[in-house]
Protein backbone atom coordinates (compact mmCIF):
# COMPACT_ATOMS: atom_id res chain seq x y z
CA UNK A 1 0.00 0.00 0.00
CA UNK A 2 1.06 3.56 -0.68
CA UNK A 3 0.28 4.41 2.94
CA UNK A 4 3.14 2.19 4.14
CA UNK A 5 5.59 4.88 3.06
CA UNK A 6 4.06 7.31 5.56
CA UNK A 7 5.77 5.52 8.44
CA UNK A 8 9.34 6.02 7.16
CA UNK A 9 12.02 6.48 9.81
CA UNK A 10 15.01 8.81 9.80
CA UNK A 11 18.47 8.17 11.19
CA UNK A 12 18.80 9.13 14.85
CA UNK A 13 21.26 11.97 14.34
CA UNK A 14 21.32 15.66 15.15
CA UNK A 15 18.51 17.63 13.51
CA UNK A 16 20.86 20.17 12.01
CA UNK A 17 23.91 22.23 12.84
CA UNK A 18 21.56 24.73 14.50
CA UNK A 19 19.42 23.12 17.25
CA UNK A 20 16.92 26.00 17.07
CA UNK A 21 16.20 25.40 13.36
CA UNK A 22 12.65 24.11 13.77
CA UNK A 23 12.05 24.69 10.07
CA UNK A 24 14.36 21.73 9.35
CA UNK A 25 13.45 18.06 9.48
CA UNK A 26 14.81 16.17 12.48
CA UNK A 27 17.21 13.32 11.87
CA UNK A 28 18.88 14.64 8.72
CA UNK A 29 22.42 15.89 8.19
CA UNK A 30 23.27 17.94 5.09
CA UNK A 31 24.92 16.33 2.08
CA UNK A 32 26.36 18.20 -0.89
CA UNK A 33 27.34 17.64 -4.51
CA UNK A 34 29.87 19.77 -6.36
CA UNK A 35 29.27 19.28 -10.07
CA UNK A 36 32.23 20.33 -12.24
CA UNK A 37 30.72 20.50 -15.72
CA UNK A 38 31.88 21.74 -19.09
CA UNK A 39 29.92 24.97 -18.78
CA UNK A 40 29.26 25.49 -15.07
CA UNK A 41 30.65 24.58 -11.69
CA UNK A 42 27.83 24.17 -9.20
CA UNK A 43 27.46 23.49 -5.49
CA UNK A 44 24.15 22.10 -4.23
CA UNK A 45 23.70 21.42 -0.51
CA UNK A 46 20.70 19.25 0.37
CA UNK A 47 18.94 19.00 3.72
CA UNK A 48 19.85 15.33 3.89
CA UNK A 49 20.15 12.10 1.95
CA UNK A 50 16.48 11.24 1.45
CA UNK A 51 13.98 9.97 -1.11
CA UNK A 52 12.63 13.48 -1.56
CA UNK A 53 15.57 15.89 -1.71
CA UNK A 54 15.28 19.45 -0.41
CA UNK A 55 17.86 22.05 -1.41
CA UNK A 56 19.43 24.09 1.39
CA UNK A 57 21.82 26.04 -0.85
CA UNK A 58 22.47 26.22 -4.58
CA UNK A 59 25.07 28.26 -6.45
CA UNK A 60 26.66 28.00 -9.87
CA UNK A 61 29.54 29.73 -11.62
CA UNK A 62 29.63 29.69 -15.43
CA UNK A 63 33.34 29.00 -15.74
CA UNK A 64 33.12 27.53 -19.26
CA UNK A 65 35.77 24.83 -18.79
CA UNK A 66 34.79 23.22 -22.10
CA UNK A 67 35.03 26.40 -24.15
CA UNK A 68 37.40 25.91 -27.09
CA UNK A 69 38.21 22.36 -26.01
CA UNK A 70 37.46 21.00 -29.49
CA UNK A 71 40.15 23.17 -31.06
CA UNK A 72 42.85 23.08 -28.36
CA UNK A 73 42.16 19.85 -26.47
CA UNK A 74 42.99 21.87 -23.35
CA UNK A 75 41.04 23.59 -20.62
CA UNK A 76 41.31 27.35 -21.00
CA UNK A 77 43.58 28.90 -18.34
CA UNK A 78 41.08 31.61 -17.46
CA UNK A 79 38.28 29.06 -17.17
CA UNK A 80 40.45 26.91 -14.91
CA UNK A 81 41.14 29.85 -12.60
CA UNK A 82 37.43 30.67 -12.49
CA UNK A 83 36.57 27.07 -11.61
CA UNK A 84 39.26 26.76 -8.93
CA UNK A 85 38.20 30.08 -7.40
CA UNK A 86 34.62 28.78 -7.24
CA UNK A 87 35.80 25.58 -5.56
CA UNK A 88 37.67 27.54 -2.88
CA UNK A 89 34.49 29.43 -2.11
CA UNK A 90 32.38 26.27 -2.17
CA UNK A 91 34.76 24.54 0.24
CA UNK A 92 34.11 27.21 2.87
CA UNK A 93 30.35 27.10 2.28
CA UNK A 94 30.31 23.32 2.67
CA UNK A 95 32.05 23.63 6.03
CA UNK A 96 29.78 26.50 7.08
CA UNK A 97 26.68 24.40 6.32
CA UNK A 98 27.92 21.45 8.40
CA UNK A 99 27.83 19.07 5.46
CA UNK A 100 28.22 15.48 6.61
CA UNK A 101 29.18 14.10 3.20
CA UNK A 102 30.48 15.89 0.11
CA UNK A 103 30.39 14.26 -3.32
CA UNK A 104 32.52 16.13 -5.92
CA UNK A 105 31.89 14.92 -9.47
CA UNK A 106 33.34 16.01 -12.83
CA UNK A 107 32.15 15.35 -16.37
CA UNK A 108 33.22 15.71 -20.02
CA UNK A 109 35.68 18.64 -19.97
CA UNK A 110 37.71 17.39 -17.01
CA UNK A 111 37.91 13.81 -18.27
CA UNK A 112 38.77 14.63 -21.90
CA UNK A 113 41.13 17.63 -21.82
CA UNK A 114 44.87 17.08 -22.14
CA UNK A 115 45.42 19.12 -18.99
CA UNK A 116 42.31 17.73 -17.27
CA UNK A 117 44.35 15.66 -14.82
CA UNK A 118 46.28 18.76 -13.72
CA UNK A 119 43.03 20.62 -13.12
CA UNK A 120 41.56 17.68 -11.20
CA UNK A 121 44.67 17.45 -9.01
CA UNK A 122 44.41 21.16 -8.17
CA UNK A 123 40.69 20.81 -7.46
CA UNK A 124 41.28 17.81 -5.19
CA UNK A 125 43.90 19.76 -3.25
CA UNK A 126 41.36 22.52 -2.63
CA UNK A 127 38.56 20.16 -1.59
CA UNK A 128 40.91 17.82 0.25
CA UNK A 129 39.27 14.72 -1.21
CA UNK A 130 39.15 12.79 -4.49
CA UNK A 131 36.92 13.95 -7.33
CA UNK A 132 34.78 11.31 -9.01
CA UNK A 133 35.29 11.48 -12.78
CA UNK A 134 32.13 10.32 -14.51
CA UNK A 135 32.31 8.56 -17.87
CA UNK A 136 29.72 9.28 -20.53
CA UNK A 137 27.90 6.11 -19.51
CA UNK A 138 28.06 7.22 -15.87
CA UNK A 139 26.52 10.56 -16.81
CA UNK A 140 23.71 8.87 -18.73
CA UNK A 141 22.98 6.53 -15.84
CA UNK A 142 23.14 9.42 -13.35
CA UNK A 143 20.66 11.46 -15.40
CA UNK A 144 18.34 8.46 -15.62
CA UNK A 145 18.54 7.98 -11.85
CA UNK A 146 17.76 11.68 -11.48
CA UNK A 147 14.58 11.12 -13.47
CA UNK A 148 13.77 8.06 -11.33
CA UNK A 149 14.27 10.28 -8.27
CA UNK A 150 11.96 12.97 -9.63
CA UNK A 151 9.12 11.10 -11.36
CA UNK A 152 6.70 8.33 -10.48
CA UNK A 153 7.40 5.25 -12.61
CA UNK A 154 8.87 7.17 -15.56
CA UNK A 155 8.85 5.56 -19.01
CA UNK A 156 10.74 7.20 -21.85
CA UNK A 157 14.09 8.42 -23.10
CA UNK A 158 16.25 10.61 -20.87
CA UNK A 159 18.48 13.21 -22.49
CA UNK A 160 21.00 15.19 -20.44
CA UNK A 161 22.40 18.18 -22.32
CA UNK A 162 25.52 19.71 -20.79
CA UNK A 163 28.18 22.01 -22.10
CA UNK A 164 30.34 19.23 -23.53
CA UNK A 165 28.05 16.31 -24.28
CA UNK A 166 24.53 14.99 -24.66
CA UNK A 167 23.78 11.70 -22.93
CA UNK A 168 20.84 9.54 -23.95
CA UNK A 169 19.39 6.54 -22.12
CA UNK A 170 16.16 4.56 -22.02
CA UNK A 171 14.36 4.42 -18.66
CA UNK A 172 11.34 2.36 -17.61
CA UNK A 173 9.88 1.43 -14.19
CA UNK A 174 11.64 -1.92 -14.64
CA UNK A 175 15.12 -0.45 -15.07
CA UNK A 176 17.57 1.33 -17.34
CA UNK A 177 18.76 0.61 -20.83
CA UNK A 178 22.34 1.12 -21.97
CA UNK A 179 23.44 4.74 -21.91
CA UNK A 180 25.36 6.52 -24.64
CA UNK A 181 27.12 9.85 -25.01
CA UNK A 182 27.41 12.21 -27.98
CA UNK A 183 29.54 15.36 -28.47
CA UNK A 184 26.45 17.58 -28.71
CA UNK A 185 26.79 19.72 -25.58
CA UNK A 186 26.12 23.38 -26.26
CA UNK A 187 29.72 24.62 -26.00
CA UNK A 188 31.13 21.72 -27.99
CA UNK A 189 28.49 21.87 -30.70
CA UNK A 190 29.21 25.58 -31.14
CA UNK A 191 32.92 24.83 -31.44
CA UNK A 192 32.46 21.87 -33.78
CA UNK A 193 30.26 23.91 -36.10
CA UNK A 194 32.37 27.04 -35.96
CA UNK A 195 29.26 28.95 -34.89
CA UNK A 196 27.35 27.90 -38.05
CA UNK A 197 23.89 26.76 -36.92
CA UNK A 198 23.15 24.99 -40.21
CA UNK A 199 26.31 22.94 -39.80
CA UNK A 200 25.46 22.41 -36.13
CA UNK A 201 22.11 20.93 -37.16
CA UNK A 202 23.81 18.57 -39.59
CA UNK A 203 26.25 17.42 -36.88
CA UNK A 204 23.45 16.88 -34.37
CA UNK A 205 21.30 15.02 -36.89
CA UNK A 206 24.16 12.69 -37.81
CA UNK A 207 24.77 11.67 -34.20
CA UNK A 208 21.15 11.32 -33.05
CA UNK A 209 19.99 9.51 -36.20
CA UNK A 210 22.77 6.95 -35.72
CA UNK A 211 21.87 6.41 -32.06
CA UNK A 212 20.39 3.05 -31.05
CA UNK A 213 17.67 5.12 -29.38
CA UNK A 214 16.44 6.51 -32.72
CA UNK A 215 12.72 5.80 -33.01
CA UNK A 216 12.51 4.53 -29.42
CA UNK A 217 10.53 7.54 -28.21
CA UNK A 218 7.37 6.87 -30.20
CA UNK A 219 4.33 7.15 -27.93
CA UNK A 220 6.61 7.93 -24.98
CA UNK A 221 8.10 10.89 -23.12
CA UNK A 222 11.49 12.47 -23.64
CA UNK A 223 12.80 13.65 -20.25
CA UNK A 224 14.92 16.73 -20.88
CA UNK A 225 17.70 17.40 -18.34
CA UNK A 226 20.17 20.29 -18.32
CA UNK A 227 20.26 24.05 -17.94
CA UNK A 228 20.06 24.99 -21.62
CA UNK A 229 16.97 22.88 -22.21
CA UNK A 230 15.38 24.18 -19.00
CA UNK A 231 15.90 27.73 -20.23
CA UNK A 232 14.38 26.85 -23.60
CA UNK A 233 11.35 25.51 -21.74
CA UNK A 234 11.24 28.63 -19.57
CA UNK A 235 11.10 30.73 -22.73
CA UNK A 236 8.37 28.49 -24.15
CA UNK A 237 6.41 28.77 -20.90
CA UNK A 238 6.70 32.56 -21.01
CA UNK A 239 5.47 32.76 -24.59
CA UNK A 240 2.52 30.49 -23.80
CA UNK A 241 1.57 32.63 -20.75
CA UNK A 242 1.45 29.33 -18.89
CA UNK A 243 -0.27 29.70 -15.48
CA UNK A 244 2.09 27.62 -13.33
CA UNK A 245 5.72 28.76 -13.28
CA UNK A 246 7.22 25.46 -12.17
CA UNK A 247 9.80 23.92 -14.48
CA UNK A 248 9.84 20.35 -13.16
CA UNK A 249 7.38 18.13 -15.08
CA UNK A 250 6.45 20.91 -17.52
CA UNK A 251 5.18 19.12 -20.62
CA UNK A 252 5.41 20.26 -24.24
CA UNK A 253 3.71 18.25 -27.01
CA UNK A 254 6.36 17.27 -29.54
CA UNK A 255 4.08 18.11 -32.45
CA UNK A 256 3.96 21.80 -31.51
CA UNK A 257 7.54 22.23 -30.27
CA UNK A 258 9.41 22.15 -33.57
CA UNK A 259 8.01 25.49 -34.79
CA UNK A 260 9.10 27.15 -31.54
CA UNK A 261 12.60 25.68 -31.85
CA UNK A 262 12.83 26.87 -35.45
CA UNK A 263 12.19 30.46 -34.33
CA UNK A 264 14.85 30.17 -31.60
CA UNK A 265 17.44 28.91 -34.08
CA UNK A 266 16.75 31.64 -36.63
CA UNK A 267 16.34 34.63 -34.29
CA UNK A 268 18.56 37.00 -32.37
CA UNK A 269 18.15 35.60 -28.85
CA UNK A 270 17.91 39.05 -27.30
CA UNK A 271 14.88 39.84 -29.50
CA UNK A 272 12.87 36.71 -28.78
CA UNK A 273 9.49 37.27 -27.13
CA UNK A 274 9.72 36.55 -23.41
CA UNK A 275 13.54 36.43 -23.41
CA UNK A 276 13.71 38.39 -20.15
CA UNK A 277 12.82 35.09 -18.45
CA UNK A 278 16.25 33.74 -19.48
CA UNK A 279 19.42 35.10 -17.89
CA UNK A 280 21.80 36.84 -20.30
CA UNK A 281 24.58 34.37 -19.51
CA UNK A 282 22.43 31.50 -20.80
CA UNK A 283 21.19 33.06 -24.05
CA UNK A 284 24.24 32.38 -26.21
CA UNK A 285 23.68 28.61 -26.13
CA UNK A 286 19.90 28.60 -26.53
CA UNK A 287 20.10 28.08 -30.30
CA UNK A 288 22.45 25.10 -29.90
CA UNK A 289 20.10 23.59 -27.35
CA UNK A 290 17.29 24.09 -29.85
CA UNK A 291 19.36 22.42 -32.58
CA UNK A 292 19.97 19.30 -30.48
CA UNK A 293 16.32 19.17 -29.41
CA UNK A 294 15.20 19.35 -33.06
CA UNK A 295 17.37 16.30 -33.76
CA UNK A 296 15.71 14.50 -30.86
CA UNK A 297 12.25 15.30 -32.24
CA UNK A 298 13.20 14.18 -35.73
CA UNK A 299 14.92 10.92 -34.91
CA UNK A 300 13.99 9.77 -31.37
CA UNK A 301 10.39 10.78 -32.17
CA UNK A 302 8.95 11.26 -28.65
CA UNK A 303 5.29 12.06 -28.10
CA UNK A 304 6.06 14.82 -25.62
CA UNK A 305 8.93 16.62 -23.94
CA UNK A 306 8.92 16.54 -20.13
CA UNK A 307 11.32 18.81 -18.26
CA UNK A 308 13.23 17.41 -15.31
CA UNK A 309 14.75 19.71 -12.70
CA UNK A 310 16.57 16.68 -11.31
CA UNK A 311 19.58 15.27 -13.10
CA UNK A 312 23.02 13.78 -12.52
CA UNK A 313 23.51 15.35 -9.07
CA UNK A 314 20.23 14.06 -7.70
CA UNK A 315 20.73 10.77 -9.55
CA UNK A 316 24.11 10.33 -7.89
CA UNK A 317 22.48 10.76 -4.47
CA UNK A 318 19.62 8.45 -5.44
CA UNK A 319 22.22 5.75 -6.09
CA UNK A 320 23.41 6.10 -2.47
CA UNK A 321 19.96 5.23 -1.07
CA UNK A 322 18.99 1.80 0.21
CA UNK A 323 16.55 -0.23 -1.87
CA UNK A 324 13.94 0.40 0.82
CA UNK A 325 14.31 4.17 0.44
CA UNK A 326 14.30 3.99 -3.36
CA UNK A 327 11.00 2.10 -3.25
CA UNK A 328 9.22 4.97 -1.48
CA UNK A 329 7.02 7.37 -3.41
CA UNK A 330 8.84 10.73 -3.46
CA UNK A 331 5.59 12.72 -3.69
CA UNK A 332 4.23 11.05 -0.55
CA UNK A 333 7.56 11.61 1.20
CA UNK A 334 7.57 15.31 0.26
CA UNK A 335 3.97 15.74 1.44
CA UNK A 336 4.72 13.89 4.69
CA UNK A 337 7.68 16.16 5.33
CA UNK A 338 5.60 19.30 4.75
CA UNK A 339 3.04 17.93 7.20
CA UNK A 340 5.79 17.53 9.81
CA UNK A 341 7.06 21.06 9.21
CA UNK A 342 3.80 22.99 8.83
CA UNK A 343 0.68 21.16 10.07
CA UNK A 344 -0.81 21.36 13.55
CA UNK A 345 -0.53 17.61 13.92
CA UNK A 346 1.32 15.25 11.56
CA UNK A 347 -0.38 12.38 13.37
CA UNK A 348 -3.78 13.83 12.45
CA UNK A 349 -2.61 14.14 8.84
CA UNK A 350 -1.77 10.44 8.80
CA UNK A 351 -5.12 9.59 10.38
CA UNK A 352 -6.80 11.73 7.73
CA UNK A 353 -5.21 9.60 5.00
CA UNK A 354 -6.79 6.47 6.46
CA UNK A 355 -10.13 8.14 7.19
CA UNK A 356 -10.56 9.54 3.69
CA UNK A 357 -9.54 6.20 2.20
CA UNK A 358 -12.20 4.44 4.29
CA UNK A 359 -14.76 7.09 3.34
CA UNK A 360 -14.09 6.70 -0.38
CA UNK A 361 -14.41 2.92 -0.09
CA UNK A 362 -17.63 3.08 1.95
CA UNK A 363 -19.27 5.67 -0.28
CA UNK A 364 -18.19 3.98 -3.52
CA UNK A 365 -15.96 6.81 -4.75
CA UNK A 366 -13.66 5.13 -7.25
CA UNK A 367 -10.07 6.17 -7.90
CA UNK A 368 -7.21 5.15 -10.14
CA UNK A 369 -3.79 4.32 -8.62
CA UNK A 370 -2.58 7.81 -9.64
CA UNK A 371 -5.63 9.44 -8.04
CA UNK A 372 -5.01 7.40 -4.89
CA UNK A 373 -1.48 8.74 -4.48
CA UNK A 374 -2.69 12.29 -5.16
CA UNK A 375 -5.44 11.82 -2.57
CA UNK A 376 -2.91 10.63 0.03
CA UNK A 377 -0.67 13.61 -0.67
CA UNK A 378 -3.64 16.00 -0.44
CA UNK A 379 -4.58 14.60 2.99
CA UNK A 380 -1.04 15.05 4.27
CA UNK A 381 -1.01 18.65 2.99
CA UNK A 382 -4.51 19.56 4.15
CA UNK A 383 -3.50 21.57 7.23
CA UNK A 384 -0.23 23.25 6.22
CA UNK A 385 -1.84 26.70 5.88
CA UNK A 386 -3.19 27.03 9.41
CA UNK A 387 -0.73 29.73 10.56
CA UNK A 388 -1.88 32.21 7.91
CA UNK A 389 -4.53 34.85 8.51
CA UNK A 390 -7.95 33.17 8.04
CA UNK A 391 -8.74 35.39 5.05
CA UNK A 392 -5.61 34.20 3.22
CA UNK A 393 -5.16 30.59 4.30
CA UNK A 394 -6.56 29.21 1.07
CA UNK A 395 -4.46 31.42 -1.18
CA UNK A 396 -1.29 30.91 0.84
CA UNK A 397 -1.68 27.14 0.98
CA UNK A 398 -2.46 27.04 -2.75
CA UNK A 399 0.69 29.01 -3.54
CA UNK A 400 2.89 26.88 -1.27
CA UNK A 401 1.63 23.60 -2.70
CA UNK A 402 1.44 24.58 -6.36
CA UNK A 403 4.97 26.01 -6.32
CA UNK A 404 6.67 23.66 -3.85
CA UNK A 405 9.75 21.70 -4.89
CA UNK A 406 7.75 18.48 -4.83
CA UNK A 407 8.89 15.65 -7.10
CA UNK A 408 6.87 12.98 -8.86
CA UNK A 409 3.78 15.07 -9.61
CA UNK A 410 2.75 16.55 -12.94
CA UNK A 411 1.22 20.00 -13.28
CA UNK A 412 -2.34 18.68 -13.32
CA UNK A 413 -1.58 16.98 -10.03
CA UNK A 414 -0.06 20.16 -8.60
CA UNK A 415 -3.18 22.10 -9.51
CA UNK A 416 -5.35 19.42 -7.90
CA UNK A 417 -3.34 19.41 -4.66
CA UNK A 418 -3.35 23.19 -4.40
CA UNK A 419 -7.05 23.53 -5.21
CA UNK A 420 -8.10 20.83 -2.71
CA UNK A 421 -6.44 22.88 0.02
CA UNK A 422 -7.75 26.17 -1.36
CA UNK A 423 -11.37 24.96 -1.43
CA UNK A 424 -10.97 23.45 2.05
CA UNK A 425 -10.28 26.95 3.42
CA UNK A 426 -12.50 29.02 1.11
CA UNK A 427 -15.61 26.89 1.58
CA UNK A 428 -17.30 27.90 -1.68
CA UNK A 429 -17.00 25.26 -4.40
CA UNK A 430 -19.28 26.86 -6.96
CA UNK A 431 -17.59 29.91 -8.45
CA UNK A 432 -14.52 29.98 -10.64
CA UNK A 433 -11.91 31.13 -8.15
CA UNK A 434 -8.72 30.54 -10.14
CA UNK A 435 -9.77 29.63 -13.68
CA UNK A 436 -6.23 29.08 -15.00
CA UNK A 437 -5.39 26.42 -12.41
CA UNK A 438 -8.88 24.94 -12.46
CA UNK A 439 -8.55 24.52 -16.22
CA UNK A 440 -5.09 22.99 -15.78
CA UNK A 441 -6.45 20.38 -13.35
CA UNK A 442 -9.18 19.25 -15.75
CA UNK A 443 -12.79 18.34 -14.95
CA UNK A 444 -12.22 15.02 -13.18
CA UNK A 445 -9.43 16.19 -10.87
CA UNK A 446 -11.27 19.45 -10.22
CA UNK A 447 -14.32 17.51 -9.05
CA UNK A 448 -12.12 15.30 -6.86
CA UNK A 449 -10.50 18.38 -5.32
CA UNK A 450 -14.00 19.59 -4.39
CA UNK A 451 -14.93 16.20 -2.95
CA UNK A 452 -11.80 16.10 -0.80
CA UNK A 453 -12.13 19.71 0.32
CA UNK A 454 -15.73 19.26 1.41
CA UNK A 455 -14.86 16.10 3.35
CA UNK A 456 -11.92 17.92 4.98
CA UNK A 457 -14.29 20.67 6.07
CA UNK A 458 -16.55 18.18 7.86
CA UNK A 459 -13.62 16.36 9.44
CA UNK A 460 -11.77 19.36 10.86
CA UNK A 461 -14.91 20.59 12.66
CA UNK A 462 -15.18 17.22 14.39
CA UNK A 463 -11.51 16.79 15.36
CA UNK A 464 -10.15 20.33 15.96
CA UNK A 465 -7.25 19.14 13.77
CA UNK A 466 -6.00 16.89 16.56
CA UNK A 467 -5.40 13.13 16.47
CA UNK A 468 -7.01 10.35 18.45
CA UNK A 469 -10.66 10.11 17.42
CA UNK A 470 -10.85 9.76 13.63
CA UNK A 471 -10.40 6.01 13.81
CA UNK A 472 -13.66 5.90 15.80
CA UNK A 473 -15.71 7.40 12.96
CA UNK A 474 -17.58 4.99 10.70
CA UNK A 475 -19.94 5.06 7.74
CA UNK A 476 -23.06 2.89 7.86
CA UNK A 477 -25.68 2.31 5.21
CA UNK A 478 -28.91 3.97 6.29
CA UNK A 479 -32.17 2.01 5.89
CA UNK A 480 -33.78 5.33 4.96
CA UNK A 481 -31.37 5.59 2.03
CA UNK A 482 -27.85 6.88 1.72
CA UNK A 483 -25.28 6.69 4.50
CA UNK A 484 -24.88 7.80 8.10
CA UNK A 485 -21.66 9.11 9.59
CA UNK A 486 -21.63 7.34 12.93
CA UNK A 487 -19.75 8.81 15.91
CA UNK A 488 -19.34 6.92 19.22
CA UNK A 489 -21.89 7.79 21.91
CA UNK A 490 -19.35 9.56 24.13
CA UNK A 491 -18.76 12.05 21.31
CA UNK A 492 -22.48 12.80 20.81
CA UNK A 493 -22.03 16.47 21.68
CA UNK A 494 -19.85 16.92 18.61
CA UNK A 495 -22.97 16.59 16.47
CA UNK A 496 -24.42 20.01 15.75
CA UNK A 497 -25.70 22.47 13.20
CA UNK A 498 -22.34 23.44 11.71
CA UNK A 499 -20.98 19.90 11.17
CA UNK A 500 -24.31 18.86 9.69
CA UNK A 501 -24.30 21.87 7.36
CA UNK A 502 -20.88 20.95 6.07
CA UNK A 503 -21.89 17.31 5.75
CA UNK A 504 -24.77 18.37 3.51
CA UNK A 505 -22.33 20.31 1.33
CA UNK A 506 -20.26 17.10 1.03
CA UNK A 507 -23.46 15.15 0.29
CA UNK A 508 -24.31 17.52 -2.56
CA UNK A 509 -20.83 17.16 -4.07
CA UNK A 510 -20.87 13.32 -3.97
CA UNK A 511 -24.55 13.08 -4.92
CA UNK A 512 -25.63 11.00 -1.92
CA UNK A 513 -27.99 11.33 1.02
CA UNK A 514 -25.86 11.68 4.18
CA UNK A 515 -26.64 12.05 7.90
CA UNK A 516 -24.61 12.27 11.09
CA UNK A 517 -25.48 10.48 14.34
CA UNK A 518 -23.87 9.35 17.58
CA UNK A 519 -24.54 5.79 18.76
Amino acid sequence: MLQDSLQGKRPNTAASTDPTAFGRLPGLMPVAVIDIGSNSVRLVIYEGLARSLTVLFNEKVLSGLGKGLTQTNRLDNQAVESALSALRRFKILVEQAGVAQLYPIATAAAREAQNGSDFVAAAEAILDQPIIILSGADEARGAAHGVLAGFHQPDGIVGDLGGGSLELIDVTPAGLGEGMTTPLGGLRLRDLSGGDLVKAQSIADSHVSASPLAGRGQGRAFFAVGGTWRNLAKLHMEQQTYPLHVMHAYEIPAASFDAFLDVVVKSDPDKLAGIDAVSKSRRALLAYGAVSMRSVLRFVKPQKIVLSALGVREGFLYEQLSDEEKAKDPLIEAARELAILRSRSPAHARELVDWVGRSFEALGIDETPEEERLRIAACLLADIGWRAHPDYRGKQALSIIAHAAMPAVDHRGRAFLGLANFYRHEGSLEQQHIPELESLAGDRLLKRAQILASLFRVTYLLTASMPGILDQFKWAQDPRGGFTLVLPAHLADLVGERPDGRLQQFAKIVGKSLRIEAR
